[in-house]
C-alpha cells in the first residue's frame, strides 16, 4: 500500500503560500494549510487543493503568540499522521528608520520570522525523523537575505538569520534525509505588496532587470523542484529569484 505523502504551507491563504500548496498538490501531496487571519483565504486554498483530488486540512497559526502558537503544525500532523514537507513561508515585515525602531518591534520581527520558523521546523522534523524515511523542509526568505531593506534592519536582520537557521538545520538534519533549503524571492506581485499575479507585466517595474515583478507561480516552481526527487542532492542552498533585483539593489539610490 502506497503512502500519500504530506506537505504543510504556512501562511498558505494567499500569495506565495497558496501557490505552494496548489503545486505541491498537484504534485501528489495532502496539504496542510496553516492562516493567520484570512480563513475565508485558507478555505479557497482548500477548495482549489481539493480539486486536484487531495486531502486538504486548514488551521489557524500564530506565530506571534509562542511557543503556544506553533501547536497549529502539531495539530495538522496529528490530524493526517505524517509530515514529509514543511514550507514555513509565514512572516512579518514591518519598516522603520533604524534610530526609531523600538525594541518592542524588533522582538515582534524577529518571533514571526525566526523563532517560528525555528519551532515550525523542529516539530516537522522531530517527526520526520521518527518516521524514518526523509523529508524536505523549504524557508521562504527573501532578497534581503543578502541586501538590506532600506528602514527595515529588523526584516533584514531577520531574513539574514532564517537563511543561516536553514543552513544549521541542512549541516544538521542530513543524516536523516532531511534536505533544507532556502527560496529568496525579489519582487513578487502578491497580495502583501498589493498587486495579483496578473500585475507582473512587461516593463511595469523598470528598475529591475527583467523590468516587472514576479508571479508566485514562479517562486512556488523552485518550491516543488526542492520537493521533488529531482532534488535529492540539493540541501543547505538559498535559491534567488529576483529578475536581477540583486545585480541592481533598485530600493538604494545613489548619494549625491
Amino acid at each position: 500500500m502506497s503512502v500519500t505523502h504530506v506537505a504543510v504551507v504556512t501562511a498558505a491563504d494567499s500569495g506565495i503560500g497558496k501557490q505552494c500548496a496548489l503545486m505541491l498538490a498537484e504534485q501528489g501531496f495532502d496539504i496542510g494549510i496553516t492562516w493567520h487571519s484570512d480563513e475565508k483565504g485558507a478555505q479557497d486554498t482548500a477548495r482549489q487543493v481539493q480539486a486536484f483530488g487531495r486531502r486538504a486540512e486548514t488551521i489557524q497559526l500564530d506565530l506571534s503568540q509562542l511557543p503556544e502558537g506553533v501547536q497549529a503544525i502539531q495539530t495538522l500532523i496529528s490530524r493526517f499522521g505524517r509530515i514529509d514537507v514543511l514550507v514555513n513561508n509565514a512572516g512579518a515585515m514591518s519598516k522603520a528608520p533604524f534610530l526609531e525602531v523600538t525594541f518592542e518591534d524588533w522582538r515582534s520581527i524577529f518571533t514571526v520570522d525566526v523563532d517560528g520558523a525555528f519551532l515550525c521546523s523542529q516539530i516537522a522534523a522531530r517527526q520526520m525523523v521518527a518516521q524514518g524515511q526523509g523529508g524536505r523542509i523549504i524557508n521562504i526568505t527573501s532578497v534581503h537575505e543578502y541586501t538590506p531593506l532600506p528602514e527595515a534592519s529588523a526584516y533584514t536582520a531577520a531574513k539574514h538569520a532564517l537563511g543561516g537557521l536553514t543552513q544549521s538545520m541542512a549541516l544538521e538534519l542530513v543524516d536523516h534525509n532531511i534536505l533544507v533549503n532556502a527560496v529568496a524571492p525579489g519582487a513578487i506581485a502578491t497580495p502583501m505588496n498589493n498587486m495579483r499575479d496578473d500585475d507582473a507585466k512587461p516593463g511595469s517595474m523598470p528598475n529591475i532587470p527583467l523590468a516587472r515583478p514576479g508571479t508566485t507561480k514562479e517562486i512556488a516552481s523552485m518550491v516543488a523542484w526542492l520537493c521533488s526527487e529531482h532534488a535529492s542532492y540539493t540541501t543547505g542552498q538559498s535559491f534567488i529569484i529576483d529578475g536581477g533585483f540583486m545585480l541592481a539593489n533598485p530600493q538604494f539610490k545613489p548619494k549625491a
